[in-house]
């Protein structure tokens, strides 16, 4: 429970007496007036100076457009004289990248002969490539990241231009005459003034501020303002006109499938100085049929949340047919022969190139012996987005197969038997990783749903007490609130039923990406690199609808070490319950209170050790206290646990130096501490609750381990462990030969 008390300092009173000097020239300030001061010096030298600042600054900015303007001749002439097979060699012939289309050779060779031939990337050594108003590297940094390198100024050579001896024209020789024994010049990008270039916005209804204001905002920073929604890129209205109907330029944009987007598109891409995603600032998906609607990652956190905790689970393990091929309601199920189940999900996070999807491979048998294959690819969170299909191929088995192979090969660059049969797999750059997914139920699925908890309850023979704490265990709440907060609860994907080879895989991310952050490189730019490519692998391993660069070790213990913990818990509890509540009618709690291995007693609140135990935590917690809010600890019940995972209790009170400690546990990884035992940390950081490395951090203080025991960051109950502790034979350090005394020098 939560104790809230608070204490509020108070400023100065208003009104107390100030000096009467003060008094004057606050009043003079109010009124527009400058107090004359005697101390003033002349500001003649000081205009003079700016003035003379001021030449030097229109000086600067002529020789900028004097040579922009050289450019913009110089790229018209040079098309006119130059075929653009002949710019494809000589590209080649200075060490730049040739390859692409006729106008991405044309702008390249334009830019290179005019500024200088572009150096390689000084992070991956991959080629630069001028981008809209940057430039930015093509290359890979790892199999796992694309290069994040990009630069308004990026490093050129100062080598002249090299001709390639089959390239002989009159224009190009003469230029490279006139260029002899001169630098080049350098490119000055204004970022700002082409954030919306290349696009034509429409202006509709009542806006926050007018229209000229707007017109004058997309015209300053390169766009076009058309008046029509004809061929515009978007329509930007307020939400408000939405909800009064619109204007007609607002219902044409709805008839047409233009985007309709909020003022603040505008806004925020100027102050982040880019276009940003249209998506993001839509206002009209919610009431067009068959909308795009927005991505999850767009949406307000809260919004997310509230969408994905009551979101069907639509792949639940290795048999499990994915609700969205809709066979399911058929009597599909997912298609074996040889001992390959034909069902994988992959998935791919490269932050770089602003990469982050999924896709589901399935085939499945209808009852009617009839094979379809299941396809689904796109952004992760974003289901409008998303290629899907269900191809029928009747009793044509091996073509089936073979497509299916053909699919896994295309979308992860291995073949699909190596994988399914021996995990053999080679990650390929901007290639999907497959979730090793097991066979079960994830317990968002198999787990009790809130209107079953009733109805397995009324059917339980144990005590109302332990079916009390069972349904807590054995529902989905807990497990669904904290993947929610992990932002790892994909309806598309089982996160909670991984094989023991793939949360493996993950420890051993976790542990090498401990081991290279410590002599983490110290330039900026690789250490940017580095961060990304691991981040960009542990997002590929756990998939989240919101990925992003993590950097440093409370990062890692947050989000990593305690993620990587409450997957592994919550898979273990996947395990343990399985489809259980498929039915509420044989008793599914006790099932699975057999299956825990464990003898759990309620402990009444009028007996000796109850009233010992309250004592002990009201000794042992000191309240604490946040900015002005104090949070103190109840009791609600407490039970008697002993597991089969632990030594007996008789075989405990033989061993030596025993005391009584507390250990906090989030309510989603208790039912896997009951059933296989408490593990240790899974890395050292130096950070708290990873600071004593592979270890159970035990507590002779109940607040310190209260603050690891809770179900939701705005769920504050939780369970605390009052464990029997045995810290073994005491161990005597001597620093100093026992007896000896201190002799003085002969």
């Amino acid at each position: 429970m939560v104790h809230e008390t608070r204490s509020r300092t108070h400023a100065t009173e208003e009104g107390k007496t100030a000096p009467k000097k003060q008094k004057e020239e606050h009043k003079e300030q109010e009124g527009g007036q400058e107090r004359p001061s005697k101390n003033k010096k002349p500001v003649e030298p000081e205009a003079e100076t700016k003035t003379k600042k001021h030449k030097g600054g229109e000086s600067e900015l002529d020789g900028k457009e004097n040579t922009t303007k050289e450019y913009t001749d110089f790229c018209k002439a040079i098309r006119e004289h130059l075929p653009a097979e002949d710019m494809r060699k000589i590209l080649e012939a200075n060490g730049q990248d040739a390859s692409g289309s006729e106008d991405a050779v044309v702008s390249s060779c334009e830019d290179m002969m005019f500024y200088g031939p572009l150096e390689k990337c000084p992070i991956c050594g991959g080629q630069l490539e001028c981008k809209g108003w940057k430039y930015k590297c093509t290359g890979k940094y790892s199999e796992w990241a694309s290069c994040i390198f990009s630069s308004n100024s990026p490093p050129r050579k100062s080598d002249p231009i090299k001709v390639p001896e089959d390239v002989s024209n009159d224009f190009l020789n003469k230029w490279l005459k006139q260029q002899e024994g001169k630098g080049y010049p350098k490119r000055d990008v204004d970022e700002e003034a082409h954030i919306f270039s290349g696009m034509m916005v429409a202006l509709s209804g009542r806006m926050s501020r007018s229209h000229a204001y707007f017109k004058e905002q997309i015209l300053n920073h390169g766009g076009q303002v058309n008046n029509s929604v004809l061929g515009v890129t978007c329509v930007v209205a307020s939400p408000a006109e939405r909800d009064k109907g619109g204007s007609g330029g607002f219902a044409e944009a709805l008839e047409r499938g233009t985007p309709v987007v909020s003022e603040n598109w505008i806004v925020d891409s100027i102050q982040k100085k880019e276009a940003q995603p249209l998506a993001a600032y839509d206002i009209v998906s919610d009431v067009v049929p068959e909308g795009r609607g927005l991505p999850l990652d767009k949406l307000d956190p809260s919004e997310e949340a509230i969408e994905t905790l009551a979101a069907e689970l639509k792949l639940a393990g290795k048999r499990s047919v994915h609700k969205d091929s809709k066979l399911d309601k058929d009597g599909g199920c997912i298609f074996e022969k040889d001992g390959i189940i034909y069902n994988c999900a992959c998935s791919i996070c490269d932050l770089g190139s602003e990469t982050n999807q999924l896709c589901i491979m399935q085939l499945i048998m209808l009852p009617e012996e009839h094979l379809h294959l299941f396809y689904k690819k796109g952004p992760i969170g974003h289901d409008q987005m998303a290629e899907e299909r269900v191809e029928d191929f009747g009793i044509r088995v091996n073509d089936a197969i073979k497509e299916f192979a053909r699919l896994f090969k295309e979308v992860t660059g291995n073949d699909f038997e190596p994988w399914e049969r021996e995990k053999k797999f080679e990650k390929k750059s901007m290639k999907m990783y497959p979730l090793d997914m097991d066979v079960g139920f994830d317990v968002r699925h198999g787990g009790a749903a809130l209107r079953q908890l009733g109805a397995a309850a009324a059917h339980c023979k144990l005590d109302p007490a332990i079916s009390f704490l069972l349904k807590q265990l054995c529902g989905q709440e807990i497990y669904r609130y904290a993947l929610t907060e992990m932002a790892q609860d994909l309806p598309d994907l089982p996160i909670g039923m991984l094989t023991d080879v793939h949360l493996k895989r993950g420890e051993e991310v976790l542990l090498e990406w401990i081991r290279d952050a410590e002599p983490a490189p110290e330039s900026r730019l690789a250490a940017d690199a580095f961060w990304i490519e691991i981040s960009n692998k542990w997002f590929t391993l756990f998939p989240t609808t919101r990925p992003y660069i993590m950097r440093g070790f409370e990062q890692i213990a947050d989000n990593v070490a305690s993620g990587f913990e409450t997957i592994r818990d919550i898979n273990d509890a996947s395990h343990l319950i399985g489809d259980a509540f498929a039915s509420t009618l044989d008793d599914p709690l006790s099932e699975c209170y057999k299956k825990l291995g464990c003898s759990i007693n309620s402990v009444p609140e009028d007996s000796e050790d109850y009233k010992m135990i309250v004592k002990y935590l009201e000794k042992t917690y000191e309240p604490v206290k946040v900015d002005d809010v104090v949070y103190g600890v109840s009791v609600d019940r407490i039970y008697a646990v002993e597991s089969s995972a632990f030594p007996s209790y008789n075989e405990i009170k033989k061993l030596p130096n025993k005391v009584l400690l507390w250990c906090g546990t989030r309510s989603s990884n208790l039912l896997r501490h009951l059933h296989r035992g408490f593990l240790p940390a899974v890395c050292h950081l130096p950070v708290p609750g990873y600071m004593f490395g592979r270890a159970i951090v035990c507590s002779d203080a109940a607040a310190e381990a209260a603050r690891y025991g809770y179900t939701a960051v705005d769920r504050p109950e939780g369970y605390l462990v009052l464990a029997v502790a045995s810290l073994g034979e005491e161990i005597k350090e001597i620093t100093g030969t026992p007896g000896a005394e201190v002799l003085d020098p002969p």
